[in-house]
């Protein structure tokens, strides 16, 4: 597994750390909107939703602190991506059996969730291209 090891200037310290302390932040944001670690947002399959959203934040924030950076920063544009998207959906058209936040665009906890998911997907989203250009070593 050496191949994942970080290196060069786009795997630096500074940047994995700061691409963990995102997951986590999303990790926290997504826990603290359901109601605390053992609730489950209704209807059922968004609340798994927000399950596995947390679980993936924290594998993804465990890779980069580890030095696994490819399948880290995937994980981490996935983790920015994947709410993002979400947001856009329960705002807008609505989810499935799921209405409650259509139109409800400037919640304060919503904001902060896009703000600190834009920055995760600013920073790992060159991260991903630059690492699936260059292939696997």
């Amino acid at each position: 597994m050496t191949q994942h090891i970080a290196r060069g200037p786009e795997t630096t310290w500074a940047a994995r750390l700061t691409g963990t302390l995102l997951c986590l932040a999303v990790a926290v944001i997504h826990v603290k909107d359901q109601g605390g670690v053992t609730a489950t947002r209704d209807p059922y399959y968004v609340g798994v939703g927000y399950h596995v959203l947390e679980i993936v934040a924290v594998v993804a924030a465990v890779l980069l602190l580890i030095g696994l950076v490819r399948p880290g920063w995937l994980l981490a544009a996935g983790v920015a991506a994947g709410p993002l998207a979400g947001y856009l959906l329960s705002r807008g058209p609505g989810l499935p059996g799921y209405t409650d936040d259509v139109g409800n665009w400037t919640e304060p906890l919503g904001l902060v969730s896009l703000a600190v998911e834009g920055a995760l997907l600013i920073l790992s989203a060159p991260l991903v291209a630059r690492g699936l250009r260059r292939g696997s070593p």
